[in-house]
């Protein structure tokens, strides 16, 4: 009877366990088999039942499988089956061949040419007449370097040298790494491999690399291009010739009026203004030209005298004596002269001698030719002895005023001809000399100012116009290269001179005349020699990163700290 009841219990939880897998099974509870789940934000988590992710809290999702693709590319590349593409016109990403049907049978090359754009090497062609696309240049051919042995593939290092992990070509030994610098900061190191704080992977230093650095020229070493590097980067060298070189220092003059012909009306009585002849700042005045009427009463009083005077010496011309007729004429000539002592004009005296009547007002006149560039009075005023009236300015011949700077001055003497032009008038040149040198040097702007004087008899130079001065300095002959190939640096001048093969040596030279585009070498590089006059400064960061590695390799055998 216990036994009949034991196996009453087996088959009551085995069907049990069936009815309730059945129930899960209907229900969709259960995971398809061989299903995987992930994280989407953390795709390394993968499960095989879903769930959340243990890392973000994000429900995982199955991760689907890709079937490899049934149906056949319908272009392939010649030379590289595994480049397809379903467009027709393509061409192949490593060789630049056109792509051609599949199953397309043909007589294609093993190794061809391929062409590319000399801005744009990632264009790629074996058309020699196509042109980039990009920037509209013929294309030219790619250097043997830049391929793969035999197949027309573009190697990994782009001509660059051999594989980073082999040694120099020929040897087929792999090459010795000293030691990792930090890709951003040279002088940052480490044993093994690193990355910085910003993720970027340290680079390797190799043993050749860090060798010693050769040049005279401190921090900075000896630089080794191959030829598709320098025909990528764009350098281009001209030798340096023998040959006269010139220098001018060229300047912005200002036009000032000339002070010797700056005349200031006084008067030399006290009066009143009765009338103006001259009512405006700028107004043109001729010499003798009435420019005002004065009433005084010292010159009224002075015309009284004089025809008193005149009176008597008439009297005294009548006497025997000698000494009364010669005293007579010396008091009408000594009040004649007081009146012409007051700037009385002449005309108004030979009047006064001819009516015999003194008049309320008496008129002066201009004492020079010229434009009106101060006047202080207006009609009515009372004025005083020394009390300023106008300034009359003689514009008929001026000034240009020009700086040169201190280093240019020792070049400039008196009497050296100089070149005027006028940004408004283009047209217009004039020729002149230098008439003075002014003696003080300007502390602010340490410029010394020099002086040229030209004729103006139709007033077109203005004061206040500004004016391009040239002045021609001492001509020499030496060693020039172009001005482009100097690097300053504030504290020394290089340049980088070609040795052949690739190599760019830094060298400090000094410098004599600069002019026109061109540098007068006093020291450091010979005639014939070629210099870098494009993308030296790329040659100056390359050879300034390699005098740094080096420096480093010298201690790398005995000092490896992790980084330092």
């Amino acid at each position: 009877m216990q036994t009949k009841a034991n196996i009453r219990r087996l088959i009551l939880v085995a069907a049990l366990v069936f009815v309730l897998a059945a129930f899960l099974t209907a229900c969709g509870k259960g995971p398809p088999p061989g299903v995987k789940y992930q994280c989407p934000m953390h795709p390394t988590f993968i499960s095989d039942k879903p769930g959340d992710c243990p890392i973000c809290g994000m429900r995982l999702i199955p991760i689907e499988e890709k079937t490899a693709p049934t149906t056949v590319p319908a272009y392939v590349c010649p030379m590289h089956p595994e480049v397809t593409s379903a467009r027709p016109g393509e061409r192949c990403s490593k060789c630049g061949m056109r792509l051609v049907p599949t199953g397309a049978t043909g007589d294609y090359p093993k190794a061809h040419k391929t062409y590319t754009c000399p801005m744009h090497p990632e264009f790629l062609t074996d058309d020699p007449n196509e042109r980039c696309p990009k920037c509209g240049m013929k294309v030219v051919e790619k250097e043997a370097e830049d391929r793969g042995p035999g197949t027309g593939e573009i190697s990994p290092t782009r001509g660059a040298g051999p594989h980073p992990e082999q040694g120099p070509q020929g040897t087929g030994g792999k090459r010795k790494v000293l030691f990792y610098r930090n890709p951003m900061n040279p002088r940052v190191t480490s044993p093994v491999p690193a990355k910085d704080d910003m993720g970027m992977d340290y680079v390797p230093v190799y043993a050749e690399e860090a060798a010693p650095a050769q040049g005279d020229v401190e921090g900075m070493a000896t630089v080794e291009i191959a030829s598709n590097g320098i025909r990528l980067s764009g350098v281009q060298t001209e030798p340096a010739v023998v040959e006269r070189v010139a220098r001018s220092a060229r300047t912005v003059g200002t036009v000032t009026a000339d002070e010797t012909r700056i005349r200031h009306v006084h008067t030399k009585i006290a009066g009143w203004v009765e009338k103006l002849f001259v009512n405006f700042t700028g107004q043109l005045v001729r010499k003798g030209q009435p420019i005002l009427s004065i009433y005084s009463q010292e010159l009224l009083a002075s015309q009284q005298e004089f025809l008193r005077a005149r009176e008597t010496a008439a009297k005294f011309a009548a006497s025997e004596l000698p000494e009364v007729r010669t005293g007579g004429e010396e008091l009408l000539r000594s009040v004649e002269q007081r009146l012409r002592l007051f700037d009385v004009p002449e005309d108004f005296i030979e009047e006064l001698k001819r009516s015999g009547q003194p008049k309320r007002a008496v008129t002066l006149l201009s004492p020079v030719s010229g434009f009106v560039t101060v006047k202080e009075i207006f009609e009515g005023q009372q004025i005083e002895p020394g009390m300023e009236l106008f300034a009359i300015t003689d514009l008929s011949r001026v000034w240009i005023e020009a700086d040169v700077y201190e280093y240019e001055a020792r070049s400039v003497h008196v009497g050296q001809e100089g070149k005027v032009t006028f940004p408004y008038d283009p047209s217009r040149q004039l020729a002149g000399r230098v008439s003075f040198i002014y003696p003080t040097l300007n502390p602010e702007s340490r410029t010394l100012r020099v002086r040229l004087e030209f004729q103006n008899p139709d007033f077109a130079l203005k004061p206040g116009m500004f004016a391009n001065v040239e002045l021609p300095l001492d001509a020499t002959e030496g060693v020039v290269i172009p001005d482009s190939a100097v690097i300053d640096t504030g504290e020394r001048q290089l340049v980088f001179v070609s040795l052949g093969g690739g190599r760019f040596e830094p060298r400090e030279v000094k410098l004599g005349v600069r002019s026109s585009g061109k540098a007068q070498v006093l020291s450091g590089v010979a005639a014939g020699e070629q210099v870098v006059t494009r993308a030296n400064f790329l040659l100056d960061s390359e050879s300034q990163l390699r005098a740094a590695i080096a420096g480093m390799g010298k201690s790398s055998d005995h000092k490896h700290g992790g980084g330092q």
